[in-house]
């Protein structure tokens, strides 16, 4: 059976909607850790379970966590970013877009940065290690804690944050099954993880290995001698290539865990639509379905249910369209009872 995600946020934070969404054919859960820990989350990760009693259902509970993903920092309040603007960023409490400093260091003129999982672009026209200047190429509101990459920048922050750590030691108490590890780049970031756990009471914990940059890709081989399953996460994965190459990239990541036996899922705009939208398109349909006919274990929505205006109807549509995907895999097309 393949396993059914939503992520966690204000759209499904109830009891009874997290109920309903259990009931539409959720199986686990998405916590995303980027923006507060396990304690700061902690009522409404007793939602989880309270609704998932309710419905009787046993459910995963991933937490996502930081790592070495890169983001901006918090902002007094979101900036309208106009293309053909120029903006600034500079470092936290100067009153511009904060940004780390392993990041402010790589702003050279000439480097593309992405923006929010690539819904903004801008380059770089003048940066001095402390604060840089760009021109924004495509336009959007830019709110705080938003993913940021540099094209070619070639950063490298640590495996894990303090935070991860902290989150790492609270999660039995939390009911916490998994761990999904973002921005995998080599087997020496799994082992690092794999340490943390065993050293913090969380060896039983599945490690979930994020691909999600062409460093990840090209190593997959060797990650997949160390996780326990992988997550094909499309985002920031379609960031770091031609987008149109991304298709392909999926295809391969699927068919190397197939061979290896370890499983997959597939998350990132599965149902982006729906996010205000009642109903999917047809190619977000075909989407889901050809994902699980090619062998995916799990199938993930993230903002769709956190923040979208139609949770449980999202989780209905992933749910069947994943069944349906099983009934071809399994059967081929005399399975669907379409004549």
């Amino acid at each position: 059976m393949t396993d059914i995600y939503g992520t966690l946020g204000p759209s499904c934070a109830s009891v009874e909607t997290l109920t309903q969404m259990f009931g539409a054919g959720m199986t686990g859960i998405r916590i995303n850790l980027s923006h507060a820990g396990l304690r700061a989350s902690g009522d409404r990760i007793s939602m989880i379970h309270e609704a998932a009693r309710r419905a009787c259902v046993r459910p995963k509970i991933l937490m996502d966590m930081q790592g070495p993903e890169l983001r901006i920092g918090v902002m007094a309040q979101p900036v309208e970013m106009t293309e053909g603007e120029r903006v600034t960023f500079g470092k936290e409490g100067t009153g511009l877009i904060p940004l780390p400093s392993i990041v402010l260091e790589a702003l050279t003129p000439g480097r593309e940065v992405l923006l929010d999982d690539g819904r903004i672009l801008a380059v770089i026209v003048s940066g001095d290690g402390s604060r840089a200047e760009a021109e924004v190429l495509r336009g959007g509101l830019l709110q705080s804690r938003k993913s940021i990459a540099v094209h070619g920048a070639g950063i490298c922050p640590p495996t894990m944050t303090e935070a991860d750590l902290s989150n790492i030691r609270d999660a039995a108490e939390f009911g916490i099954t998994g761990i999904m590890q973002p921005f995998v780049r080599s087997r020496q970031d799994l082992i690092e993880v794999r340490q943390a756990l065993q050293e913090n009471g969380a060896a039983c914990l599945e490690l979930v290995a994020k691909i999600e940059n062409r460093q990840g890709l090209g190593r997959l081989p060797e990650l997949l001698k160390e996780a326990d399953s992988v997550c094909i996460a499309r985002g920031d994965l379609g960031n770091d290539m031609d987008l149109w190459k991304l298709p392909a990239a999926q295809k391969e990541i699927s068919r190397q865990c197939l061979e290896a036996g370890i499983p997959f899922m597939v998350a990132t705009q599965m149902l982006f639509t729906m996010t205000s939208s009642a109903v999917p398109t047809r190619a977000e349909v075909s989407d889901i379905f050809n994902t699980v006919a090619d062998g995916a274990s799990g199938v993930m929505v993230t903002g769709e249910t956190a923040v979208g205006s139609y949770p449980v109807d999202v989780i209905r549509y992933l749910a069947n369209t994943a069944a349906a995907g099983e009934a071809f895999r399994e059967g081929g097309f005399d399975a669907m009872g379409l004549l």
